[in-house]
Order: structure tokens, then sequence, then C-alpha cells
């Protein structure tokens, strides 16, 4: 019986996780993404891998223990065995969406924010589409109606609720600025507010560009929160010692300023380590 728990990354800064830096022509270094959605995730295995080499940094024996042992030259099974901690993928929850002339908005879906409410289990209905606070900020049109404007049209708010039990923990959201989109909307939102980068790479011994060594990359905007479910076989897994958030760096491009992120880990299993170490 596994044991459950989740956590809600919030990027610090803009976040690539997916094809790898090159210089091929043309090279446009995409994200990973959900194949209903099509709005960016972070894989399992990035998850793990970026939890296994931050305890392994500090304490060997606990990593292999957790995230179980590597292969063993000469052993006739590699002495390898199972992780007791498990990591899904990593969906968004909020993406932030610029729209001109208004501030920022955090926008979502009902598929998306279905996926938050089954990991976090909260105990709210699941919002209609074009659903905001009371207290947006938009464009007035009369009758008591609003609308956005994004740099691809306008959209109209069509119901209004408090989203503010939607907020994950360790998230700076304010619920003002929520807006619950339709799912086949959130494809083209999400294309729209993506970080997006032109880079070249240079010859060695002089500031020049090497022939066809134009690329871009891709990546999810400072602000983007996403959450991934966690299952554990028993309890003790504590990652970050004593304290449920944590500051680390996901994907690749690390050196140029991508990746840096929030981690606020959350669930019953959680609350009952606290209480017991309390």
């Amino acid at each position: 019986m596994y044991q459950k728990a989740y956590g809600i990354i919030e990027t610090l800064a803009p976040l690539h996780v997916g094809a790898s830096a090159g210089e091929e022509t043309g090279n446009l270094n995409l994200i990973f993404r959900d194949q209903f959605t099509q709005t960016g995730i972070i894989p399992g295995s990035s998850i793990r891998g970026r939890f296994r080499a931050d305890m392994r940094s500090h304490d060997a024996d606990k990593t292999n223990h957790w995230y179980g042992h590597e292969a063993i030259a000469g052993q006739t099974d590699g002495g390898t065995t199972e992780a007791l901690v498990k990591f899904e993928y990593a969906s968004l929850v909020w993406l932030p969406v610029f729209c001109p002339g208004q501030p920022v908005v955090w926008v979502s879906c009902p598929r998306l924010l279905k996926r938050y409410k089954q990991i976090s289990g909260i105990d709210a209905s699941i919002p209609k589409p074009y659903t905001a606070s009371p207290s947006l900020v938009g464009r007035n049109i009369g009758n008591n109606q609003t609308v956005l404007f994004f740099n691809l049209g306008f959209l109209a708010i069509e119901h209004k609720v408090d989203l503010s039990p939607w907020i994950p923990a360790g998230a700076d959201l304010s619920a003002e600025n929520l807006v619950v989109v339709a799912d086949n909307d959130i494809a083209m939102l999400h294309d729209m507010a993506l970080y997006r980068q032109s880079r070249v790479s240079l010859e060695p011994n002089q500031k020049k560009a090497k022939q066809g060594a134009f690329f871009d990359v891709e990546a999810l905007p400072e602000g983007s929160v996403l959450v991934f479910p966690v299952a554990l076989k028993e309890s003790g897994w504590q990652p970050f010692g004593e304290m449920l958030t944590e500051d680390l760096y996901f994907g690749g491009l690390e050196s140029i300023g991508f990746g840096r992120c929030r981690v606020t880990l959350a669930g019953q299993y959680f609350a009952k380590t606290v209480a017991v170490s309390a």
C-alpha cells in the first residue's frame, strides 16, 4: 500500500525541460508537452533525477535506500533494488499570460484543474470554462460583463466565482488574477505565453557566429505553477530535512539562468511527518 504525497513547483526563472541545446540550422529546442492539452510538463524521470542528485550530494546511503541501488559490476543481477519513492510527471496548474494594457493573468483549464484536484484531494468544484474572480481587472463592456484582451483577440468572462481554493500550497498567486478557460483554448494561450530566446554559437577565438549556428529555445515562463504526485512504500522520506520547501534547478541551461524553481511538498504524508517530528 503506497502512501501519497505531492509536490508543487513554482518557476522562479524560465524552465526548459525538453530537447537539448544544439547547433543545427533552424533548431527549436522544444519543451516536453502533455499529449492532450499540449501544455508543458516535467517528466517524472527529470523530477526523480533532481531529487536523487540532491540527496546523493550529502548522503549516498540514503540515496540508495530511497531511489534504488545502481548496478554493481561483477554481481549476477547487478545488485539493483527497487526505489521506495515514485514520481509522476508534473503538469501545469496555472500559467501566467501577458494581456496588453492589463495585469498579467494566470490561466488554467478544467482538465488541468481536474488532475490537480485528484492529486491534492481538495474539496472544491472544478470551475466552468471562462470563469474568473469577481475582482478580476479587465475591460467592462456593460451588463456586468468583463473581457480580457490577449494578443490573439478578446476572451469574455462568463462566470465569476472565488478561485482562491485553487491556489496550491506555497504558490505566490492572487485569486483576482486567475482565469479558467476551455480545454480547447489552453494550447493556444500556452504557446502565446512561452518564454522564447534566440541563441547563437560563436567561433572559439573570435566574436563571430559559426556558420548555421543560430538556434532557438522555448521555456515555461517565470511564475508558472505545476503539480506532481509522489508515492512512497514506507515512511521517513524527508528530502529537504525538516523543511518542506526548497529551491531546486530542473531541466537544462542552468548556466544561462534557466530552471530555478521553488518546490513545496504537501499532502497527508507530510502532514503526518510534521506532526510526528513536532
